[in-house]
Formats: C-alpha cells, structure tokens, sequence
C-alpha cells in the first residue's frame, strides 16, 4: 500500500531529494532494454557494456544505440513540441513535485529556506519545469542551478552554498526567498566544457553524432534490443569500419554525462565536479534532522549507493525509498536491511510507483488514500 511522507513531519528538516530516470520515463528511454539474458532478467546498457567489453564493434554500436535512443533526444528536446498525453504528463507532474516541495518551503520562517534536489537524469525537466511556474508569476522563488555569470554562466559547487534573502524598505526585516538547488550528479547535456571550467547553456543546439551509414549499419542490431522476447545470445552481429568506430568514440567521450560502462566521465573537468558533488550530497545527509527522498533511482550507482549507506550511520537521517514495484522494492530492503532509518515504500499489488502516484499517494501536502480499483465506488 502507498504510505504518504508526512508533510508536517518534513517541512522544518532540511530536506534532500534523489530522482532518477524513472522521473522522466514517459518522455526519455531509460538504460533498461526490452531483451532478456540467459537468466530471463532485463537487459541494460551497463550490463550488455561489460558482456561487449572484447567486441569492439559491438561495443561501439551498443553506445551508437544509447546515443541515438536516449542522449540524443534529451538533447533536441524542446518542451514546447511535446504533444503526446504521457509526455504532456509527465512535464505537469514535474511541476506538481516542484509545487509541493514550495509548499513546504512556505511553511518554514528560517532564512536558509532551500532544498536541494539531487538527480541522475541529464534531461533538463527541473529546470524547465521551473521555468514554466517561474513564468506563470504563481510562485515566488529562486532556482540555484549551481552557476554564476551573466553573458556565459560557469557552474562551481560553492555556488550552491549561497541563498538570495529580501529586506523590507527600510531593512527592519530579513527573510529568506524560497530556493531550490539542482543538482545533476551524472552530468547535464547542457553543460560544455570551456577550459577548466564548465558552462551552462541551455539550448538545444547539438549536431548528430552519426553519420548516415553508420546509423543504417546499426539499426537491425539497435532495433533487435528494443524487442521484446528479444535474448543476448540472438542480438545481431554488426560491421563497422574502424574509422567510423574511432570517430564516434572521440565526439561521443566530449559527451558531458556520465558514461554507464564505467559511471565515470570522460572529461577531468566533469568528473572533478561529480566528485564534488557527490562530497555535497555526504554533507547534506550527515546533517542533523536530515531527510532524503527518493523516487525513480534505482541506486545502479555504486558510489552513490555507498556514500548513502554510509550517511545512515548518522541517526537522526531518514530516508524514504520510492520503488517502482513490489519486486524492486525487495531488491531495496535487501539492501538496505542493516538500517532502521530507512523505510522503503513500495506500491500495491497490481499497479506501479510511477510519477502520478508519487505525487498524488506518497509525496503530497495532502496526499490521497489509494481505493483499489475493485472497491471504487
């Protein structure tokens, strides 16, 4: 059964959130794959990585795949041309998250009124989302996206230790704006590196990566990963040349996100920032009356799934884990079994965790009871 997170038990903590890619599934693919291994689980990207370690050709057009499939339309994404009624969706439940946790910040009267949000996506949902209700003048706040600058923004990880607060005329009171930090911890496709530093750019303004003979070469191979009753052993051998191998690795390693095969990045400039951020995220939960929620993460991060297991030894931590089904639900409190701090809510029998029913079961200001279908009345 969904159990809602307490609003009033939350609001004066200082408040962390973790989403992953399971927050934008209805507009970007995930690294999860419609193919089945020998074992009858789910194929993913970083799994088939390791199995093509020694087939470079392989290899190269399993990356091709991801880049075509999912990099690549994050990329050209543009909020406005989204038609579809999941798409549409899943932008208004972004919105409807962002509006809760504004509710919450409303009800604080300290002057450090912030939350930080923490994700692995490298989408620009939050951002736009902000945008949108920043545009729509129905709320008063500052996003802090981690950048300083005017004409070109550079992102610094100080930045985010800063909150905007107003005085009144005469400066006989002080309170603070409501913020919200974004924080992505994989990279963002709108960040370039300039020098030593990292830019911010928020446009959508990126060439394809592959040439036209190289996209043919990979289809029936990228296709076959996308079908269902698919198996590893029956993927499609693939032919390409080792120039064309060579010149997609080169444009695709500049790439700003972390690469699944290893969680790493490719540039130092953006893996000393992930480092950094990661060192942000340990700080903030070892704070005290700290909360973490989490939604649509599957903790496929090592680092980031140890550096929370670490942070729990800190006791007055609570963490809410959000899962998507009962069955990876169980994978979760298997995990996370040794601490008591941790309370893994997952969805009833027969329907999901997705956005939808995060906002309007789980994370809410006043969050719904959830009626089986076979008792509505």
């Amino acid at each position: 059964m969904f159990e809602p997170i307490e609003a009033l038990d939350a609001y004066n903590k200082n408040i962390n959130v973790l989403i992953g890619s399971g927050a934008s599934a209805d507009l970007f693919p995930t690294l999860a794959l419609k193919i089945k291994d020998e074992n009858g689980s789910r194929e993913t990207i970083e799994k088939l990585a390791t199995k093509f370690d020694t087939h470079s050709e392989k290899l190269a057009a399993l990356f091709m795949h991801y880049y075509d499939t999912c990099i690549y339309p994050v990329q050209n994404f543009t909020q406005s041309e989204v038609k579809d009624a999941k798409g549409l969706a899943n932008l208004e439940n972004y919105e409807i998250f962002l509006k809760t946790l504004l509710g919450l910040l409303d009800r604080r009267n300290d002057l450090n009124r912030k939350i930080n949000i923490f994700t692995t996506n490298y989408d620009g949902c939050l951002e736009h989302s902000a945008d949108s209700l920043l545009m729509s003048g129905s709320h008063d706040f500052v996003v802090n996206d981690g950048t300083s600058g005017f004409h070109k923004k550079h992102l610094h990880a100080k930045n985010f230790n800063t909150f905007q607060c107003q005085t009144g005329i005469f400066e006989r009171a002080t309170y603070g704006i409501p913020q919200l930090n974004i924080i992505h911890l994989h990279g963002s496709v709108n960040w370039s590196k300039s020098g030593d530093k990292i830019e911010v750019n928020y446009t959508n303004d990126f060439n394809y990566l592959l040439e036209p003979t190289t996209a043919r070469n990979i289809k029936e191979f990228s296709t076959y990963l996308g079908t269902e009753g698919g198996t590893t052993a029956k993927i499609p051998s693939v032919s390409l040349d080792s120039s064309k191998i060579d010149s997609f690795w080169e444009e695709y390693n500049k790439l700003p996100i972390v690469n699944p095969r290893k969680w790493k990045f490719h540039e130092t400039v953006f893996e000393e920032h992930y480092y950094q951020m990661l060192r942000l995220l340990s700080y903030e939960l070892e704070k005290p009356n700290s909360i973490l929620i989490t939604f649509g993460f599957s903790f496929a991060d090592e680092h980031i799934l140890k550096l929370v297991q670490r942070s729990l030894s800190n006791p007055l931590l609570q963490t809410f884990i959000c899962c998507y089904s009962q069955g990876s639900a169980r994978a979760i409190e298997e995990e996370f079994k040794l601490w008591k701090n941790v309370k893994v809510i997952s969805p009833p029998d027969g329907t999901k965790m997705d956005f939808t029913n995060f906002n309007k079961y789980v994370f809410s200001l006043k969050p719904e009871t959830y009626t089986p279908p076979e008792v509505q009345l």
